[in-house]
């Protein structure tokens, strides 16, 4: 038996703003931007390199998701982002204004810091140490 992750659904005000802040400020390809009414479409967005799990970007369709955008976990950090060079991301990420909410820091599993999305999602940039 085989399973796994295939999406994980984002909150979203705006397809269009989503979609510009991930491949202009994150570099992640735009995979799927399918249109299923007026309202909806299906977009797919992946960090370069990956294979597994991707972003669904979802916009909130009514108020009670709308006050959840940027906030799906309560102020925790919502979303992990792997790279084999830390120092390359994170510099990259600093030039393109990418809010850091926690400094980088050398933990047991390895180099991390925290950013901001868009819309105040928190995610760890992390670069894993060789022993994980």
């Amino acid at each position: 038996m085989r399973q796994r992750i295939a999406h994980i659904a984002l909150l979203v005000k705006d397809y269009d703003e989503a979609i510009a802040f991930y491949t202009q400020k994150l570099n992640f390809t735009v995979v799927e931007n399918t249109p299923l009414n007026e309202e909806k479409r299906w977009v797919i967005v992946t960090p370069p390199g990956a294979n597994e799990c991707s972003l669904l970007l979802a916009k909130a369709g009514n108020e009670n998701q709308l006050k959840r955008v940027g906030d799906q976990a309560g102020g925790r950090v919502f979303l992990f982002l792997f790279t084999d060079d830390f120092w390359r991301d994170y510099n990259a990420m600093v030039a393109q204004k990418i809010k850091f909410a926690r400094s980088p820091r050398e933990e047991a599993y390895g180099t991390v810091a925290v950013f901001e999305d868009l819309y105040g999602n928190l995610w760890d940039l992390v670069e894993p140490s060789a022993t994980n």
